[in-house]
């Protein structure tokens, strides 16, 4: 290839073609291979669709892309397997080279960098390639994963340091993208960096793809996204627009798009069949008014006693019942249900999620007390009020005062919060203990007795968090040891086969061994797998054997664990060592409670098992050493 400096493009159409790509892209521009075994018809499928990109005059990224999408069209589990790989005009020699491929163009000095994130599934693709296409030619530093990503290189590293980097955040949102982990993540890192910075980078530009403004988004990124303005595509007609549109703003540095006046509506908080899954529960069951919630609707899969003990718990004076257990099991769809029970009789009930505060504010005792009560005073319509109270030293004293005298002394009934990711509270060790101990006061205040034991009464608790309190907390001081403990199992074999039934599936006890076998009784993912096998997208065979690859059903979810995982290194080293072993490993406590809270793993005092055998098979082959 050296002799042939003409040469734009190789495309390597084979299996396991990373040596010889990165062989080769030492001397021409771009280059097209496979980073795993591809099947034959998607070798064929993207061959096709490449070339026609560059029969219809597409630059090499376009047209692999195309080539992607034609893979994607067939229903064919290889999209993620041709890696298009380039290398900067430092390195080619050449002034000639085309400045559409995204390893190749030189980084403008004035322009933005753009984070686009995207669901990799059609139309969002082909629009995502668009907004590339037109960012790039305006001279600005455009990231997408399918285009910008090079053979061999660590995708999670490159995604962290491109949100670390960007001005703008270009969050193509379709239904696909609404109930996508992978993507609430990046907008959960985009939403944080902005809350840390004084200068609101990166800017977040939403545009719905498909998808209807009065369509629900999962409580997560209602949070994250309340108060921006979102833009609206429903076909290739609005393209034109809405490029220019966000080429404007971000060019103009304009700080956000055309005023969409619809409000996002809460998600339903029944959910079917028909509908997938949420990643991500609402901790607030929607009803009509002076309606009631059965305990039995939807796909709720009661866990007895555990309901019917905690209903009876939220009516005695002063309770306080904690919810522990990991990600996805359950936890806020059992909060959700006793501040049902709580309404059903009479009571107050308000849920709060720490999820929901600015990270910057876990910082302050102060911002965070603040924060808690403003939550509590703009739900009851008392928010004027808390400047009344909010003067002076002594934020604990000034947050019991607003609590005592204006909420609790104000109510003729008793008041039921919802006190959701609480964990978020735990790293930061001087404002924990003391925001704790102010709950525990409350508690000791309604059970021990004082002056003020009858307003106190009315307060009811419902505490949820997904680790241990691995903080050492004063025990005299802590609400985590008094009160009643809750700790949510799995599914069982029979709670399986009857949420089966719900989906319409008449699973035999060896199919639902065989699921439980792959995914254990993890809610959200024997959710996932009974919703794909009820839309006959795959069989159960298929389903097994497709789990821990990236052309599985579950390839979203474990990315995102991954995502993660490579954020902390501590937990990563940890967990590989978990995952390479088949018996059960010891590590350190705070890292087992961590691994133990993401629902990475089971533990045994301090011993770690992978809490499925998805989990095993996939870690142990992408956790590098």
């Amino acid at each position: 290839f050296k002799q042939f400096p003409s040469i734009e493009c190789v495309v390597l159409n084979a299996c396991y073609s990373e040596v010889q790509a990165k062989a080769i892209v030492k001397h021409i521009p771009h280059v097209i291979g496979m980073n795993q075994a591809v099947g034959d018809q998607a070798a064929i499928e993207f061959a096709t669709g490449f070339y026609d990109g560059l029969g219809y005059g597409r630059s090499y990224p376009a047209a692999y892309e195309l080539g992607v999408s034609a893979i994607d069209l067939e229903g064919l589990p290889d999209t993620l397997t041709p890696v298009l790989l380039g290398r900067s005009a430092s390195q080619s020699g050449s002034s000639g080279q085309s400045a559409a491929s995204p390893a190749t163009a030189t980084p403008p000095t004035a322009g933005k960098r753009v984070f686009i994130s995207y669901r990799d599934q059609l139309p969002d693709r082909d629009l995502a390639q668009q907004f590339y296409q037109v960012l790039l030619e305006a001279g600005h530093q455009p990231f997408m994963a399918g285009a910008s990503l090079q053979l061999g290189e660590t995708w999670a590293a490159r995604i962290r340091a491109e949100l670390q980097d960007c001005d703008y955040f270009v969050l193509l949102l379709s239904a696909g993208a609404a109930t996508s982990e992978m993507v609430t993540e990046e907008v959960k890192r985009a939403k944080a960096l902005r809350d840390e910075r004084g200068d609101e980078r990166p800017l977040i530009l939403p545009i719905r793809v498909k998808f209807a403004m009065d369509d629900p988004l999962n409580y997560e990124l209602r949070g994250y996204l309340a108060q921006i303005q979102q833009r609206d595509w429903q076909s290739e007609a609005d393209t034109a627009e809405l490029l220019a549109e966000v080429a404007s703003v971000i060019s103009g540095g304009q700080r956000k798009l055309v005023p969409v006046l619809e409000e996002m509506v809460v998600a339903p908080a029944i959910e079917t069949v028909d509908q997938p899954p949420l990643p991500v529960a609402e901790p607030e069951l929607k009803r009509e008014p002076g309606g009631s919630v059965p305990l039995t609707s939807g796909l709720y899969v009661e866990r007895s006693p555990i309901e019917h003990d905690c209903f009876t718990e939220i009516e005695q004076p002063g309770a306080l019942i904690r919810i522990k257990a990991p990600r996805q099991m359950g936890k806020t769809s059992l909060m959700s249900r006793i501040l049902s029970h709580a309404r059903d009789q009479g009571y107050e009930a308000i849920p709060i999620s720490f999820q929901r505060a600015d990270s910057r504010v876990f910082t302050d005792l102060d911002d965070v007390l603040r924060w808690f009560c403003e939550q509590l005073g703009r739900r009851l319509k008392k928010l004027r009020e808390i400047d009344d109270y909010w003067i002076g030293s002594g934020s604990k004293d000034k947050c019991n005062a607003y609590f005592e005298e204006c909420i609790l002394a104000d109510l003729d009934r008793p008041l039921v919060l919802g006190l959701d990711e609480v964990d978020m509270v735990f790293p930061h060790r001087q404002v924990a203990d003391d925001v704790f101990a102010l709950m525990r006061s409350w508690y000791e205040s309604a059970r021990y007795g004082d002056f003020s034991s009858e307003l106190w009464e009315k307060l009811r608790l419902v505490i949820v968090h997904s680790t241990e309190v691995y903080v050492p907390l004063n025990i005299n001081q802590s609400p985590f040891n008094v009160g009643k403990n809750v700790e949510l199992p799995e599914f069982s074999a029979a709670q399986v086969t009857d949420l089966a039934r719900r989906y319409g599936l008449d699973g035999t006890a060896r199919q639902v061994e065989a699921l439980l076998e792959l995914v254990g009784g993890h809610p959200y993912l024997v959710r996932k797998a009974l919703y794909h096998l009820r839309r006959e997208d795959l069989s159960l065979d298929a389903l097994l054997d497709l789990a821990a690859t990236e052309g599985g059903i579950y390839s979203d979810h474990l990315r995102r664990h991954l995502y993660v995982l490579q954020d902390y290194p501590e937990l990563a080293a940890a967990f590989r060592q978990v995952v390479a072993r088949s018996r059960a490993v010891e590590i350190e406590a705070e890292v087992a409670f961590k691994l133990e809270s993401m629902g990475l793993v089971r533990l045994t005092g301090n011993e770690a098992l992978p809490r499925c055998a998805i989990y095993r098979d996939y870690f142990r082959d992408h956790l590098e050493g």
